[in-house]
């Protein structure tokens, strides 16, 4: 469809034919995805609906318009702080997701240090450990600011010693994660918390993934190392509601200690011909279902129901983790905090990404890590009903791709495991780049492997080692 139709249509047709489109996306409700959707169950879900439906229309630009909406994020913010230890300084915002509650904190510190530094050039910097969520990358490009990556140890925590020796007076913050999306380890908290203290610099723990899951597995009895306000030094938070908070998509926060950092996020024109302009978060017009969906969820769930759920999903992880490490050439990387962890092969002929590729053919949805390779997944209750099929496929796939080490030169497994290896990186950007100009382009070109066709991935991967042999030959 490429123009607006000239005479509109019956709402049933259309509703039919985007049901009709859905065919092809992941299922999540049978817990065949291990990523991007959580889902706690139907009810809920049409509970959301409806949530979110009333307030489908209101707009949260202006506060003062709508109250009811600014009386459920002071309260999400409110709920939100209270589980993350914070006292009533602690203040905040609602985002949209994830990446704009990463987003903020990087503007706001290096707003931060700009009123401080008055004399003389001005060149912000930020510490994070390489698995830091990849939204603060794009931050710092974003806002103008110098990523400085710090590598991992081997329990694939942040090197705090290498961190130390990366602090200067250009450093703005420090990012560290709870738990790091790739590997599910807590970094640190604690001392990285002294760090910033000892050199004065704000402190921001991305716990987009764990604000609403960690705290309820410490009530369950698991042993979580502090991470939030009680630690010192930390001066904000990043939690996502629609993740472990079971809300409706998009709906996170952005905590800050106090006032003295906040004020540094809001945005306000005075001058603008259409009047004052003032706005606490990246958006002007801010979708008023999501924050009602999110106060919805916090109040139908309730603590119990909450630590309910962890406790399933903990119950489900373990599991799931044990039945992993007991196949024969499968481990487990680090030691997980909570529901999220990637493993990967300890065999040479068995290639993890050919794994995934058989995992694939057995209608799971797998997600792949580089550098180390492996295998990634995040747990939600609808794993617990596929947990043994999983481990189940998951051991055949393994045998399958131990027999015919070959498998690891096909399909899925070679571009994957191609891309990790590409010693030229830039060449991956810039061709992933013309990848996404086809994408988003006038015609649309998506991914789709198609017989007798290459997919664009695949195209990409040739693309790039074209090149690496034509440099090598230079």
């Amino acid at each position: 469809m490429h123009s607006i139709p000239s005479k509109g249509r019956p709402y049933n047709d259309i509703l039919e034919e985007m049901e009709s489109f859905r065919q092809k996306d992941v299922n999540y409700h049978e817990g065949r995805t291990w990523s991007l959707v959580y889902h706690l169950n139907n009810e809920h879900t049409d509970f959301l609906k409806q949530a979110h439906g009333l307030y489908f229309s209101e707009n949260a630009l202006n506060p003062m318009a709508f109250k009811s909406l600014k009386r459920f994020e002071h309260e999400v913010i409110r709920m939100t702080a209270n589980l993350l230890h914070g006292d009533e300084n602690v203040v905040g915002t609602m985002t949209s997701g994830g990446t704009e509650s990463c987003l903020l904190p990087v503007l706001t510190y290096r707003e931060l240090a700009k009123r401080k530094k008055r004399f003389g050039s001005f060149y912000p910097e930020m510490i994070a450990p390489e698995s830091i969520h990849v939204a603060w990358e794009k931050g710092a490009k974003y806002f103008g600011v110098k990523m400085v990556s710090i590598p991992l140890q081997e329990n694939y925590q942040v090197d705090l010693n290498a961190l130390i020796k990366k602090i200067n007076k250009n450093t703005i913050m420090i990012v560290a994660s709870a738990p790091s999306y790739p590997h599910g380890v807590i970094d640190p908290i604690e001392k990285l918390g002294q760090i910033a203290v000892d050199h004065k610099i704000p402190f921001h723990v991305d716990s987009c993934l764990g604000g609403f899951m960690l705290p309820f597995i410490e009530m369950e009895g698991y042993k979580v190392t502090p991470f939030d306000f009680r630690v010192p030094g930390v001066t904000s938070i990043s939690a996502d509601v629609h993740k472990y908070g079971f809300a409706a998509k998009g709906a996170s926060t952005v905590l800050y200690r106090n006032m003295d950092y906040l004020k540094h996020q809001f945005f306000i024109h005075q001058d603008w011909p259409g009047g004052v302009f003032a706005s606490p978060a990246l958006l002007g017009t801010r979708p008023g279902g999501a924050i009602a969906a999110a106060w919805a969820a916090l109040n139908a769930i309730g603590m119990d129901g909450y630590r309910k759920i962890a406790g399933t999903i903990m119950e489900t992880t373990k599991i799931l983790i044990d039945g992993i490490n007991g196949i024969e050439g499968l481990k487990v990387m680090g030691k997980p905090a909570m529901s999220v962890f990637a493993f990967t092969s300890t065999y040479r002929e068995v290639n993890i990404f050919a794994v995934g590729d058989q995992m694939e053919k057995r209608g799971w949805h797998v997600d792949r890590l580089q550098r180390p390779e492996g295998l990634h997944a995040m747990v939600t209750p609808s794993h617990q009903q596929v947990t043994e099929k999983y481990l189940e496929d998951l051991k055949v796939s393994v045998e399958i791709v131990r027999l015919d080490p070959k498998l690891g030169a096909k399909g899925n497994a070679a571009m994957y495991g191609m891309i990790a290896k590409v010693p030229f990186r830039k060449l991956i950007k810039k061709e992933v780049l013309k990848m996404m100009e086809k994408m988003y382009g006038p015609e649309c070109e998506m991914p789709l492997d198609e017989p007798g066709k290459e997919s664009l991935p695949i195209k990409v991967v040739v693309k790039i080692l074209n090149k690496i042999n034509w440099l090598r030959k230079k």
